[in-house]
């Protein structure tokens, strides 16, 4: 049997393989994390034939029925165990494709996977290429092998290149727009406009914003998610400083690319609350500069009643709101407090109703003390599934950006993920 190393290049014939033969390519792992394994077949350019040629564990066959994924198993293994097997037929696929590109993804960095065997076979196996840990370091996408046609001639080649993006770079790299499944990776619905190109176009002061969000988002992936995005801002008393100072305004400015990401209208649903809940309308690249002291007549006039605290009031709202929508894809809500939280067993009974729909709650204590049953929610039973994540900051202005971004999606990929394997999304 032949051992490809990392780097090595070889004609079919030469490991004693038939190109004319169907062909087996398994991939057998130890590994403590989910691991996924996809095919993409390419043209001479190196780029996806279209949509329905990305072959994986909710696509397992091509429409020319020569690539299949026949054996698939996404669960952990704490012993070696075959992950995937695709049955390959090289002479009978469309003339237009020119490679085939086996890739292996995660959510978390793939050093966590303790090795990974690739085997091809005919009849008995006929080469095999080894990887460890060490190999993938803190990648969560690495191109494995490829099978690829040059001067007529079928060859192999180990090509171990990883991607920092994770599966969706890989994804970008080749061109294509597929998207699987969010239950095991959130790359949703087709791919979108850079986030950046549509910043450097409508918004350009938020460029830098844009580009420290996308990190973010590929770290998860989910640059292609499309989902709901609202704001819900404390306009009691006690946050006038945080107004005056433009430290409100900020978080509009740090929310809007996530927005513009997710949001098919790129624009992200506003509320604010004191006695009363406001809905304030939607803020987008249009108008999202001076939102805070524009918008029904600025942060001062807004009608609250009194600026004392009412979260479940706010929060009774959002969700009725969402749940009027017909709400058919995911809403993630970032909601800020500055403490003196009250009625704990409104706010309780809420986020009981509000778990059982696709709706995602990111509070965070701006500047305060007090947050009360903010900070406990996540122990909180009784729920269907944790829909929500707390943390505090002094000030904005103690954390960058790029920690920000880091903390506000910490949850919600894990929450998706178990959302729709509930069924609570649809889409």
């Amino acid at each position: 049997m032949n051992q490809l190393a990392i780097g090595q290049r070889a004609q079919l014939h030469q490991l004693d393989i038939n190109e004319n033969s169907p062909i087996t390519v398994k991939f057998t792992r130890q590994s403590p994390i989910e691991i996924d394994i996809s095919c993409f077949a390419l043209d001479n350019q190196g780029k996806l034939i279209n949509d329905d040629y990305m072959v994986f564990y909710n696509q397992p066959v091509s429409p020319c029925q020569q690539i299949k994924l026949t054996h698939y198993d996404p669960q952990p293994s704490p012993s070696k165990s075959i992950q995937a097997e695709f049955a390959i037929n090289l002479s009978k696929l469309p003339s237009n494709i020119d490679s085939l590109f086996f890739v292996l993804s995660a959510n978390v960095p793939l050093k966590q996977v303790q090795s990974l065997e690739i085997g091809l076979f005919q009849q008995s196996q006929k080469a095999q290429a080894n990887y460890q840990s060490a190999d993938f370091a803190d990648l969560q996408a690495s191109m494995l092998l490829q099978l690829y046609r040059k001067n007529g001639v079928w060859r192999v080649a180990n090509v171990g290149q990883g991607f920092n993006g994770g599966l969706a770079a890989v994804v970008q790299h080749f061109g294509g727009d597929v998207a699987e499944d969010e239950a095991t990776n959130p790359i949703a619905n087709k791919a979108k406009v850079s986030l950046e190109k549509v910043m450097l176009e409508k918004a350009p002061k938020l460029v830098n914003l844009a580009k420290k969000a996308t990190v973010s988002l590929e770290k998860r992936q989910l640059q292609s998610l499309t989902a709901k995005v609202a704001l819900v801002l404390d306009a009691t008393g006690s946050m006038n400083r945080q107004y005056k100072q433009g430290l409100v305004q900020e978080v509009v400015n740090r929310l809007l690319p996530l927005a513009v990401s997710f949001d098919d209208d790129q624009a992200l649903d506003c509320w604010a609350f004191g006695e009363h809940p406001l809905y304030l309308g939607e803020v987008g690249l249009n108008n999202y500069a001076d939102f805070i002291d524009t918008v029904q007549g600025g942060w001062r006039a807004w009608p609250l009643g009194s600026r004392t605290n009412n979260e479940a009031g706010v929060m009774e709202m959002v969700t009725k709101f969402y749940i009027a929508q017909g709400l058919d894809v995911p809403a993630y809500i970032l909601f800020i407090s500055d403490g003196g939280v009250r009625d704990s067993r409104g706010i309780s009974n809420i986020m009981l109703q509000a778990a059982q729909l696709p709706i995602f709650w990111q509070f965070v204590g701006l500047g305060g003390k007090n947050y009360g049953i903010l900070e406990n929610l996540d122990d909180m039973t009784g729920r269907v599934i944790d829909n929500c994540n707390f943390f505090a900051l002094d000030d904005l202005h103690d954390i960058s950006e790029e920690a920000l971004y880091e903390k506000m999606l910490e949850e919600f990929p894990e929450w998706l993920k178990e959302a729709r394997q509930l069924g609570l999304i649809k889409s």
